[in-house]
This record gives structure tokens, C-alpha cells and sequence, in this order.
């Protein structure tokens, strides 16, 4: 399969298809590992939690992510959906989503997340 990494427990890792199922996963396995989610059964990634971590830190930290992105990322993914463009009161958020997920799939795809 080309969408699977071999780990060296050689667990097959399913890579992400983009940048935001790759944060919707995140948000979501981060709320599971909180204790909010139960019974929770997820697939093996090519990356754990800390490393989507340390990768969004590493993209505020050098300026290519906002707050305002961020923030937007964070309330978005709580909701476990994308803002929409054609709602007004959504229109200015879906556009710092849609630069965000690029930087973002950009940095996942060098890393080996996200199916080429």
C-alpha cells in the first residue's frame, strides 16, 4: 500500500491524506488522551501527538503560524469541522484555516505524514 509506513515495530502506520485530517486527529486524540473521549480505538500513525506537537510549535515559533491561526485551528478543531467560507461570520476565519492547513501540509508532507 502507498499510503502505509512500516514503524520499527513494524505496525503498519497509516499516513494522513491532509493536513486537516491530520489536525482533526490530533484534537481529537488529544481530547481522548484528556479523558473527554472513551473508548477510544484509533489507527496507528506515522507520528504521535508530541511530534504534531512540537511541529505546530516549531511553525509559531518561527513565524509562519499566527495566533490569529492558531486560534482559529484550535476553535475549528474543537467544533471538528472547517470554517465555512460562505457564512459571514465565518468568512475571515475559513481564510486563515485555508493558509494555516498549507503551512501546515507542507511541513506534515516533509516529514512523511501525509500520502504523496
Amino acid at each position: 500500500m502507498l499510503n502505509t509506513l512500516y514503524d520499527n515495530t513494524e505496525n503498519i502506520a497509516e499516513r494522513f491524506q491532509n493536513a486537516e485530517q491530520l489536525w482533526f486527529w490530533f484534537v481529537y486524540s488529544k481530547s481522548a488522551q484528556n479523558g473527554f473521549v472513551h473508548n477510544y480505538t484509533g489507527t496507528r500513525r506515522p507520528c504521535e501527538l508530541l511530534d504534531v506537537e512540537t511541529l505546530i510549535t516549531k511553525l509559531y515559533l518561527s513565524g509562519k503560524l499566527s495566533d490569529e491561526q492558531l486560534n482559529v485551528m484550535k476553535k475549528f478543531g474543537d467544533k471538528r469541522r472547517a470554517p465555512h467560507q460562505y457564512i459571514y461570520s465565518e468568512n475571515k476565519s475559513a481564510g486563515l484555516w485555508k493558509n494555516a492547513m498549507e503551512i501546515l501540509e507542507n511541513a506534515a508532507r516533509t516529514k512523511g505524514w501525509l500520502i504523496d
